[in-house]
């Protein structure tokens, strides 16, 4: 059952997993995210999934959502499992790790060019968020 409480990216600040949504809700979050993100020079992601492929997949579909240039897997762990991916789109770099506990979702960070720019996170927003 959809979280309707949800209504703006700050509901979800305080969240330990990204809750389930309705497809107006995911839309709306969508249509901010755009705006806030406008602000930053570039960004960090963690991304929560029960999966390496997954993981994987969400950030492609995010890359495609923002018209970034695709970056580079360094790291991918050998075991199966639940997992944490890092990308770093300053750096180009993407590195996946086992975690076990952690929730599911995705968590954006913008970064600015200017030393000592402040940094703003959103999330967790559910993987499927940009799958629409």
């Amino acid at each position: 059952m959809a979280n309707l409480s949800i209504q703006s990216l700050s509901d979800l600040k305080n969240l330990r997993s990204a809750p389930k949504l309705t497809i107006n809700q995911n839309k709306q979050l969508l249509s901010e995210l755009h705006l806030v993100m406008a602000e930053a020079a570039w960004f960090t992601l963690g991304v929560m999934a029960p999966s390496a492929e997954q993981a994987l997949s969400v950030l492609r579909k995010i890359e495609e959502s923002f018209a970034w240039a695709p970056m580079q897997l360094v790291e991918n762990p050998q075991n199966k499992g639940p997992v944490y991916l890092k990308a770093n789109q300053n750096t180009g770099k993407i590195r996946i790790r086992i975690e076990h506990g952690l929730g599911k979702g995705v968590l954006i960070s913008s970064h600015q060019s200017t030393p000592g720019g402040a940094v703003k996170t959103w999330g967790p927003l559910p993987l499927e968020l940009f799958s629409s």
